[in-house]
């Protein structure tokens, strides 16, 4: 499949706002639909910094849409309110891709986890279900991104990382939602 073929795919981009840990109870999560490098739809959700309210807050707005992925810049946000990418791949048979910027050291997230929750465990469950993480080349100029994929080949995700990585090495859906949450914030 070409470039300009996954270029004109629909995909949703998930990214957190900023916040202040103890003194922030919320952020906003923000949720853009790209058809092609087109915004076609934009949702807000605010939720709660260290709860665990994204996963169901992103499926109800997922709900109301058509898309062939969901990118997600991470699997944490607002601190450790943890998206379960394989939920939100079960419910809508759909491809999650979770895009990092620096690889993440699982040992000091689970260390972390232990020392700050009670529940660590079930949050910890999430990263253990995830795979493998690949380097991804998204722009020759720029390093690399890390990915973990579920319900999709790395290489199939790899491309689209590539089609939708067109100002930085962070794929557009992305890129803009972190832009729009941490604006609105």
């Amino acid at each position: 499949m070409s470039q300009n073929a996954f270029r004109n795919k629909r995909v949703a981009g998930v990214e957190d706002g900023s916040f202040q840990k103890g003194i922030t109870p919320r952020t906003l999560l923000a949720v853009v639909l790209f058809k092609g490098l087109k915004i076609e739809s934009v949702k807000i959700a605010r939720i709660v910094v260290d709860d665990l309210d994204s996963t169901e807050k992103l499926g109800n707005i997922l709900g109301g849409w058509e898309f062939e992925a969901v990118l997600l810049a991470g699997v944490s946000f607002a601190g450790f309110n943890v998206i379960d990418p394989t939920i939100i791949h079960e419910e809508f048979w759909k491809p999650v891709i979770i895009i990092l910027r620096t690889k993440p050291n699982r040992n000091a997230v689970k260390r972390a986890l232990e020392r700050h929750f009670e529940d660590w465990q079930s949050r910890w469950s999430v990263f253990e279900k995830l795979g493998l993480i690949h380097k991804v080349v998204a722009s020759a100029s720029e390093p690399p991104v890390y990915v973990e994929t579920v319900g999709v080949r790395v290489g199939w995700a790899g491309k689209l990382v590539r089609a939708f990585s067109v100002c930085s090495r962070i794929p557009e859906p992305i890129r803009v939602a972190r832009l729009i949450a941490c604006g609105l914030f």
